[in-house]
């Protein structure tokens, strides 16, 4: 069982700056893709950056060149570096692993339904 936890949600101001962790122990003993989700009141979850076991990247366009998603294997942990955050960046965050890449030769991907295991989420709000 995979266990997720994630951190360092909070609120700033428009035009700030915070930076998530996702604790991901075991993880990268394995072929993986990890990702960072969000989800707005009322909105569908949306993807917003993935990283895989080769370190290989993609963002979602409404994210490039604000946020930065990076991991440390020695220490099994996910982040994302967000910059020049945006009230619409608001949102719960979460962290994703998925095992599967390998299967169907998929890197880095933002596709949430092959997404198996899940943080609780942590949230960022951004104020105007």
């Amino acid at each position: 069982q995979v266990q997720l936890v994630e951190s360092g949600g909070g609120s700033v101001q428009s035009g700030g700056s915070l930076r998530l962790s996702c604790a991901a122990p075991g993880v990268s003993d394995s072929l993986y893709a990890m990702a960072w989700f969000r989800q707005a009141p009322g909105k569908e979850r949306e993807g917003v950056a993935s990283i895989d076991s080769d370190g290989l990247t993609m963002y979602a366009d409404s994210v490039k060149g604000r946020f930065t998603i990076s991991q440390d294997k020695a220490k099994n942990t996910l982040y994302l570096q967000m910059n020049s955050l945006k009230p619409e960046d608001t949102a719960i965050y979460f962290c994703a692993v998925d095992f599967s890449i390998g299967d169907y030769g998929l890197g880095p991907h933002l596709l949430v339904s092959e997404y198996k295991y899940w943080g609780q989420g942590t949230q960022v709000t951004v104020s105007s």
